[in-house]
């Protein structure tokens, strides 16, 4: 397979040659037509897209396989299914159906890159609980988690959890000893018990500066805890509603390139017309003309139904990254983060894993043309 155009990390013009599931050759030619080529992206949260929820009680592997073929025409090479507090039963059975797509399927199984629980072990105060259900918030419970890696045939690869419960610096030993990466979110906990999580092995902060109260003490507060915790990584979701302009610009200055990472947390109305829909979780819900989706009749947010190329775009346009810097973000942050050393980078030898991009000149948004995965096309808009 054969890819011509822009590098997205500086710009020359190249040809990107695969052979089998590899980069065989990147040189530079002459000519090559005006799109981006950029490594596949990796996005660490997706909850559903366009109508395929994760989080129904009849979620199935269809539900799975669709939901990643969906996200292959956004560029998305690599993702992390998210199952988010709900009761065991329903919590089992997401599980459950990913690792039946994976069986199944070969694409989904190279797709996903293992899921991510978010919760159930999160605060239970309104605010950071977010849109989670308060009735199923429940303390970590080391005996629940070996029936979540049973379900899923190994596959968790995330934890998001409140370090506030006594429970939390035992069982976030337990789970990265497992090779899991555990994950600060929704939390209300102090900077003590932040500390005590990160020094037993917390490695990301979720969706930073979401999940969180709608007012903080100036300082301390928990969010400044985690920005000036360099031993975290935080995830971000740059869709323009969850983090404005400025905060977006301040907390990737604070945090650092190097330790950011964009998710999109997208949520099942995402990619849906806008309108008024019933969800599992949040129950109904209103998604606004301009993306901004709230539970129905207040301006509180239920979720995000943004992709993660929206958020590269919004970080290239509002913050202090380059689009080679944004990109980044979204690809090879999100690899170093799961120890993924061949992915998200385009070199020889690297997993061709890739995508050819558009750009919208007016709106300087980011539309993929092709996506590869391991070589093989799984996505084009047949314009190439």
């Amino acid at each position: 397979m054969i890819l011509e155009g822009r590098l997205v990390e500086d710009g020359r013009r190249v040809r990107v040659e695969t052979s089998g599931e590899r980069i065989s050759s990147v040189r530079e030619v002459a000519g090559a037509p005006d799109v981006w080529i950029a490594p596949g992206l990796l996005d660490l949260q997706v909850n559903g897209y366009a109508g395929l929820d994760l989080n129904t009680p009849d979620v199935t592997p269809e539900t799975v396989t669709g939901l990643t073929r969906s996200l292959w025409a956004l560029g998305v090479t690599g993702f992390c299914p998210t199952v988010i507090t709900g009761p065991r039963d329903r919590m089992l059975r997401s599980l459950e159906a990913v690792a039946g797509a994976c069986d199944h399927d070969t694409l989904t199984a190279r797709t996903v890159l293992g899921v991510h629980v978010e919760g159930p072990h999160i605060s239970p105060e309104d605010g950071p609980r977010g849109a989670h259900p308060i009735e199923y918030v429940r303390p970590p419970d080391l005996e629940e988690y070996p029936a979540w890696q049973g379900a899923s045939g190994g596959r968790v690869r995330i934890v998001t959890l409140s370090p506030e419960y006594l429970e939390a610096p035992e069982y976030v030993c337990a789970i990265v000893r497992d090779g899991v990466v555990a994950a600060i979110g929704h939390t209300a906990a102090t900077g003590e018990q932040i500390r005590a999580a990160v020094e037993a092995g917390a490695r990301l902060s979720t969706h930073l500066g979401n999940g969180a109260h709608a007012l903080l003490p100036r300082h301390p507060n928990y969010i400044w805890d985690q920005l000036a915790e360099d031993r975290l990584f935080a995830s971000f979701i740059f869709d323009g509603h969850h983090l404005p302009p400025p905060v977006m610009k301040a907390m990737l200055r604070a945090k650092g390139l190097e330790r950011s990472i964009l998710v999109s947390d997208a949520v099942a109305v995402a990619g849906l017309p806008p309108g008024v829909y019933e969800t599992p979780v949040g129950g109904r819900v209103e998604l606004l003309p301009d993306g901004r989706l709230n539970l129905y009749g207040t301006s509180l947010l239920a979720g995000s139904t943004g992709s993660l190329l929206d958020g590269v775009t919004n970080a290239a346009r509002h913050t202090d990254a380059s689009l080679a810097e944004a990109f980044r973000l979204a690809s090879f942050n999100p690899a170093r983060l799961l120890g993924l050393e061949d992915r998200g980078t385009i070199r020889e030898g690297a997993r061709a894993d890739l995508v050819a991009l558009s750009q919208d000149p007016a709106t300087g948004r980011h539309s993929a043309v092709v996506t590869l995965l391991g070589g093989e096309v799984v996505y084009s808009d047949g314009s190439h």
